[in-house]
């Protein structure tokens, strides 16, 4: 009896040091970037930078428009298995397909108003990012 509990303590100790790695968990992160700010995705190898918004024509909330417009998003995309440049529509809203992920744009601040233009700086993208 004396020698089985030492025993068992030794293959306890040595299991913590060599078990097998844990396999990742499932994503399912949101994150906000202002132009030019970056993140990591937790339990991955991709980061996400946000890189501006192009032809905001998005109708102004103080405005009456037939179509609601739309503005144009850019991320650049990087991990081990490359770098790429994902482009979303707000008023398409599809996600993408990236390094075993699906990202989606789910918000992109501010809303335009006419007599207020957005400065490149001001406006904020907000991303899910979840496995497939």
């Amino acid at each position: 009896m004396r020698t089985l509990i030492p025993a068992f303590c030794l293959f306890a100790v040595t299991g913590c040091f060599f078990g097998s790695p844990t396999e990742p968990g499932p994503v399912d992160q949101t994150v906000t970037l202002a132009p030019g700010q970056s993140a990591s995705i937790t339990g991955t190898t991709v980061t996400l930078r946000f890189d501006g918004v192009t032809g905001d024509n998005r109708c102004p909330a103080d405005a009456m428009c037939v179509l609601g417009g739309s503005a144009t998003v850019k991320v650049e995309a990087s991990s081990t298995s490359g770098n790429r440049t994902l482009t979303f529509e707000t008023g398409k809203l599809e996600p993408v397909e990236y390094a075993g992920l699906t990202l989606e744009l789910t918000q992109l601040m501010p809303y335009p108003f006419s007599a207020t233009p957005i400065e490149h700086d001001d406006y904020r993208a907000t991303l899910r990012v979840r496995s497939r």
